[in-house]
Order: C-alpha cells, then structure tokens, then sequence
C-alpha cells in the first residue's frame, strides 16, 4: 500500500474521532517526528489552551486526559507507551504524525530554515532550527498563544527577541524557552499577564530572575532545570500565588518557608541539581499543605528532609542523592499521621542494607513502588496485608538481594512485576521451575532478566 493510500484510511480514522479528541491530536504537528511525550508537559499544555475540561466538580484534568491518550493508543496512533503510575510515557506513530500535519490548518505552525512566511491567523508557533526570527517572518497577529523550542539545544538566543514577541503577543498562555541563552529575562516579562506556562529549561547562561516576574499572576507552571547559573529564586517569589508546579536547578542553600508558605495551591515540587542545597528548608515548623509530588534528583550534598511537613504527598521520587539518608526525619508534631503515598520511586543508595520503616506506614494507599541502585540490599520487608492498592513492583540493580517476602501472595492488586539485574532472584522466578514462580505465576505482566 502506498503512502497516500494508508494516509487516505488514517484520514478516515480522524474523521470518526470525536472532537474533543480531534483538537488534542492537532497538537502533536507541533513537535518533530520521533519525540517522545511524556504526561507532565501534555497535561500542562492541554489544560493551559483548555482542551481538557472537567466534567464534574471532583474530577481531575489528569484523569480525563489519560483517557484521551489511552483512546488515541487504542486506535494504535501511539507507539512505546510506557507507563510508571505516577507519570507516562510515549511517542507518535512516524505516519500518524504525517497525519496530524495533513489535518491542521495555518493555526498551527513549524518554523524551520525552509519556512518563508507564517500566517496571520497562526495560533500555535512551533521554532525546530535556531533559525534567525526577522520580524518580517513573524506575524504582527495578536492571536499566537502559544510558542515553543520543542528540539533540544534549538533555542532562544536573544533577549531582545524575546521582549519583542513580548510587546507583540501579550495573551501568549504557553511560552517553552528550553535551550535559551540570555542572562536574565526582560522586565516586559510583566506584560505577560495571561501566561500560565514558563519553561526556561537548560539556559545555562542565566544567573538571576527580574523581580518584575512577581506580576505573573496568572503563572501556574514554572520550570527552570538546567539553570546551572541561576543563583536563586528571588525575594518575593512568594507572590507567584497560582502556581501549582515548580521545578528549579538553583544555587540556593535551602527553600524559604517565608515564601512557600504563600504558594497555597502548590501540588508539584522538583529540585535538580540543586548542588549547594544541604536541608531542604531551613526549619520544620510550616506545612505544605497543598503538596502531592516531590521529585529531587542529582542534589549532591543533600541529606535529608522532615517527610512530616507533606501530609497530603502522593508521588515521592527521590534519585541519584549520594548523601541523602532516607530516614526522612521522620519524627516531628504530628509524626503518627498515616502517609498518603500512592507511587515511590527510589534509586541509587549504595550503603543502605533495608527499606526503611516509613514505607510500611503507606502500606494502606502505595500503588507504585520502584527501587533501583541498591547494591547492599539484602532483603525486602514483610509486605503487611494492608498493602492491598501495590499495583506495579518494580526492581533493578539489586545484585544482593535473594528472596521475596513469603506474603507476596497477599498483594492481590498487584498487576505488574518487573525485576531486573539481580541474577540469584531473577533465577528463582522463572518459570517454570522457579522457586518463587508458583507465587507469582498470576500477576499478569511479569518481566524477570536483564533490562
């Protein structure tokens, strides 16, 4: 079958799709062919341009979308979904991304050496070379909501620019600057006033934010991984009151309190390559209330932090910390509160030789729980029967350890297991003469040897 006649039936695939999802799959033109999606930014871009909506008070927007994209890779237009409970996964079919091109209109837009002029009526700009922008190719329209650097190391390279699309698109909601070079934003960053979304990912040059980002109020994602030299989150950051995801790389000796404490809708916080970050904050006396997900990674002299002033965490994900002790302080005021965490993603603990107990105070709620890097460890705990929503185990790098529990058989929500790279266990499990194989012959995605 020719390319246009599988095209032609894909087409015929679109057209049947509901249009709700027909407004979502538009969105994938933007990006360039063998990218790989994952939950965080789709959710955050799709709930800024407001394709998903809730259809009830309670429902969440990341509910609702996981069902668009399960939808979309039940019609097979996905490819490489992969799924880690707490986040997912995955890339476009190479055709259906042909596909999504052949349906947009000038809305949505690709910038590339080869691009001659961009329409007026484009909504969605998408920059894939580090092409010069002359401001006779951009369009003096007001409609552009949205612009982004989707290709790593494409980036923003001039300051001015950015404070030209600045003054000239000023209802701009979504603004990706991953790979920029400029060492602080402009103060017309201000004028900004319905910007949800910021990502200043990897601009290893800029060292400081301007204070004039505080009048951002409609900000509720902000990213700034990678920022190798920025010094700190300025005073005032405080003001940001409707954020709801930060992700920082930042020089800072600790988070201020003074200033989280006003972000009372903060659900997500990630801190990378925070190197100077010894404690967390400075004291343990405020709660994050509003917190659900906390991921630190590559935060070389951090040693540990009070789990008790996160009371509604659900995603903890702690990785590649070389001093990081995983007792979590875990004593405080209100120490006997039973934990929240549904998924627990742990990795790279040389020394230690057991999980700690805290893990079985989340037995009651815990869906997800991934270990990886564990070199000494020598045995898993006793899974209480509590431990009834352990959805997905996931072991990797675990040469030491030899046994499961003897309740495993008790985990009957347990749906995947996956273990890798721990010869002696991985021995015993497979079928059909493993030791352990009669006890977890049932599970029904079972994936024992190497990665």
């Amino acid at each position: 079958m020719k390319k246009g006649d599988i095209l032609s039936a894909l087409q015929l695939s679109y057209d049947q799709m509901p249009s709700y999802l027909k407004q979502c799959f538009a969105f994938f033109s933007l990006y360039p062919k063998g990218f790989t999606f994952n939950s965080d930014e789709i959710i955050n871009l799709f709930a800024t341009l407001g394709l998903v909506q809730p259809r009830n008070g309670s429902e969440k927007i990341e509910s609702i979308l996981r069902e668009y994209i399960d939808e979309l890779n039940s019609r097979s237009f996905l490819e490489d979904f992969k799924d880690y409970g707490y986040y997912y996964k995955f890339k476009v079919h190479d055709l259906i991304h042909d596909l999504a091109i052949h349906v947009v209109r000038d809305y949505f837009v690709l910038v590339s050496s080869n691009t001659q002029t961009i329409p007026e009526k484009a909504r969605h700009l998408s920059i894939l070379e580090n092409v010069l922008l002359d401001s006779s190719l951009i369009p003096e329209s007001k409609r552009v909501r949205t612009i982004l650097y989707p290709v790593q190391g494409v980036g923003l390279k001039s300051k001015d620019r950015l404070h030209t699309w600045i003054l000239r698109y000023k209802y701009l909601l979504y603004l990706d600057l991953s790979s920029s070079s400029f060492q602080t934003l402009p103060t017309s960053i201000a004028k900004l006033k319905h910007l949800c979304v910021l990502y200043i990912r990897d601009n290893h040059q800029i060292k400081t934010l301007p204070r004039s980002i505080f009048k951002l109020q409609s900000l509720q994602v902000l990213s700034l991984v990678g920022c190798t030299k920025l010094e700190t989150l300025p005073e005032g950051f405080g003001k940001l009151t409707s954020l709801r995801k930060l992700y920082i790389t930042a020089k800072q000796l600790f988070l201020s309190l003074d200033e989280f404490a006003s972000l009372n809708h903060l659900q997500v916080l990630g801190l990378y390559n925070c190197d100077n970050m010894k404690h967390l904050v400075s004291r343990a006396e405020t709660l994050f209330t509003s917190l659900e997900a906390l991921y630190i990674q590559s935060c070389k002299s951090l040693e540990s932090f009070p789990l008790y002033i996160f009371p509604k965490l659900q995603t903890l994900v702690i990785k590649d910390c070389p001093m990081f002790s995983l007792s979590l302080n875990y004593e405080g005021p209100i120490r006997r509160q039973r934990l929240r965490l549904k998924h627990l993603h742990l990795k790279s603990f040389p020394q230690l030789l057991k999980l700690p107990r805290w893990i079985e105070d989340a037995a009651e709620t815990l869906e997800t729980l991934k270990i990886r890097k564990f070199p000494k460890l020598k045995m898993l705990p006793e899974f209480p029967t509590l431990m009834t929503h352990l959805k997905s185990l996931y072991i990797d790098l675990c040469p030491k350890l030899l046994s499961l529990p003897s309740d495993m058989h008790r985990l009957t929500a347990l749906e995947e297991l996956r273990i890798y790279r721990c010869p002696e266990l991985c021995q015993k499990l497979r079928p059909p003469s493993g030791e352990y194989w009669p006890m977890i012959g049932r599970i029904k995605r079972i994936s024992i040897g190497k990665h």
